[in-house]
C-alpha cells in the first residue's frame, strides 16, 4: 500500500510553527541572556525612578550623569577583564591592589623621574601584564587555586606599594598623564563616535541576518531585530545628549567604551574568545577536544593584568596621585559586577556587556545613596544584599 506525502512528512517544528501563524510573543523571543540583560535595564530604570525622586530630580542632572558615568569607568573596566577571568572558572582577587600598584608605579615615574607620557604608558601596561601572566602561571601551571594566588597576590602587591611610595602619596601628576581622566572629548568628537557606534550596531544586524540566510537559517523577524538595535542607538544618542549638556564625553568613558567593543568582539568573533567559554563550560571536553588549557588560562590572566593597568591610569590621572590605599577593595565591585550582570561563578556564561550594566547599576546605588547622605555602613549592606540576591538567582537559574 502506497502511503500519501502527506503521511510521512515530518511534524512541522516550532519555528515552522511561528511561521504558519502561531508567532511567539516577544519574550518567548528572547533568550536568558536577553531577558537577564532586560532584567538589569528595568532595575536601573527603578533605580533611576527612585533617586530621581527622592532628590527632587538631581539625580538625572547631566552633571550628576556626567560624574555617575565616570565613575562607572574605572570598575567597568576592571569587570571587563574579570568576566574573561571568571568565564574561564577562576577568580581574581588581586585587581584592586594591582590597580593601586600600578597607578602608583605610573606615578612615581612621572613626579618623580619626570617620564615621558607614552613611555609611561607603555611601562605600566607592561608591568600589568607581567603581574597578570605571573598570576596566570602559578594558576594554570603550578595548579594553585586561583583564590590563594590572587589572595597572596592582593597581600603581595598592596605592601609592594606601601614600600616603593614610603606610605606617601605621590603628587601632584603632571597635566600630560591628569588629562587622562580628567579630560572631556569635544562636541562634534563625541556625536560623531555615537553615530559611528550607531551605524556599527545596526551594520552588524544586517550582516548577522545575511550570514544566517546564507546558512539556510531562519532569523528572527526583521522589526524584532531591527527595533532592538534601534532603541539601542536611541538610548546611546540620549545618552550623548546628556553629556554634552555639561561638558562632553568624559575620556574614561570613551577608553571603556572602545574596551567593550574590543572585547565583545574578542569573546564572540575569535578562537581565542571561543577556547575560553569551553574552558570554563566542561574543561575535559575542552582538552579533549585540543585546546590548551594551561596556555589560555595564563593568557586570560596576563590579558586581566593589562585591562586592570588600563584602569589604573586612569584612576591615577583621575585622583592627580598614586595613593597607598588606591584600589582599595575594587576586585569586590569588580566581582559585584559581573555577577550582577549575568556572568556565572560556575564559569563559561558571561557577557562583556552584560558586566557593563551590572557595574552601572552599582555606580547609580552609590551614587544615589550618596547623594541622599545615607550611612556607609548602609550602603555596604545593601550592596552586599544585592551580591548575594544575585549570587543566588545565579545559583538557580543554573539548576
Amino acid at each position: 500500500m502506497i502511503k500519501s506525502p502527506m503521511s510521512t512528512a515530518a511534524p512541522l517544528s516550532s519555528a515552522q510553527s511561528a511561521g504558519k501563524g502561531m508567532r511567539p510573543g516577544f519574550l518567548k523571543r528572547l533568550t536568558t541572556a536577553q531577558m537577564q540583560m532586560l532584567v538589569m535595564v528595568a532595575a536601573l530604570l527603578i533605580i533611576a525612578v527612585f533617586f530621581t525622586a527622592a532628590t527632587d530630580g538631581s539625580f538625572i542632572s547631566s552633571r550628576n550623569l556626567s560624574n555617575l558615568i565616570r565613575q562607572t569607568a574605572i570598575v567597568g573596566i576592571l569587570a571587563i577583564g574579570m568576566v574573561f577571568v571568571i568565564v574561564c572558572a577562576e577568580i581574581d582577587l588581586s585587581v584592586g591592589s594591582m590597580m593601586g600598584l600600578l597607578g602608583g608605579v605610573a606615578a612615581i615615574m612621572d613626579v618623580w623621574y619626570g617620564v615621558p607620557l607614552p613611555l609611561t604608558i607603555l611601562i605600566t601596561l607592561g608591568c600589568g601584564l607581567l603581574l597578570g601572566l605571573f598570576n596566570g602561571w602559578w594558576v594554570a601551571y603550578q595548579k594553585v587555586p586561583s583564590f590563594i594566588v590572587t589572595l597572596a597576590g592582593m597581600l603581595a602587591f598592596r605592601g609592594a606599594l606601601v614600600g616603593l611610595t614610603d606610605g606617601s602619596t605621590v603628587a601632584p601628576t603632571s597635566d600630560a598623564l591628569s588629562s587622562i581622566g580628567q579630560s572631556y572629548l569635544p562636541g562634534s568628537w563625541g556625536w560623531s563616535f555615537g553615530m559611528l557606534m550607531g551605524a556599527g550596531l545596526l551594520l552588524s544586524v544586517m550582516k548577522k541576518r545575511n550570514a544566517q540566510r546564507q546558512h539556510d537559517l531562519r532569523p528572527a523577524p526583521a522589526r524584532f531585530e531591527y527595533g532592538k538595535a534601534g532603541i539601542t542607538v536611541l538610548a546611546l544618542l540620549g545618552l550623548l545628549w546628556v553629556l554634552e549638556e555639561y561638558r562632553g564625553v568624559p575620556t574614561p568613558v570613551l577608553i571603556m567604551a572602545a574596551l567593550i567593543l574590543v572585547m565583545t568582539y574578542v569573546s564572540r568573533r575569535t578562537a581565542f574568545g571561543r577556547r575560553i567559554y569551553a574552558i570554563g563550560g566542561n574543561i575535559d571536553a575542552a582538552r579533549m577536544s585540543g585546546v590548551n588549557v594551561e596556555l589560555n588560562k595564563m593568557l586570560v590572566f596576563g590579558l586581566n593584568g593589562l585591562i586592570v593597568a588600563i584602569a589604573a591610569l586612569i584612576l591615577t590621572s583621575r585622583l592627580g596621585a598614586g595613593s597607598p590605599a588606591a584600589g582599595n577593595m575594587a576586585e569586590l565591585d569588580a566581582i559585584a559586577a559581573c555577577v550582577i550582570g549575568g556572568t556565572s561563578l560556575a564559569g563559561g556564561i558571561g557577557t562583556v556587556f552584560g558586566a557593563i550594566m551590572g557595574a552601572l547599576i552599582m555606580a547609580s546605588l552609590d551614587n544615589g545613596m550618596s547623594m541622599l547622605d545615607v550611612p556607609t555602613f548602609w550602603q555596604m549592606i545593601v550592596k552586599g544584599g544585592i551580591l548575594l540576591l544575585a549570587v543566588w538567582m545565579d545559583a538557580k537559574t543554573r539548576k
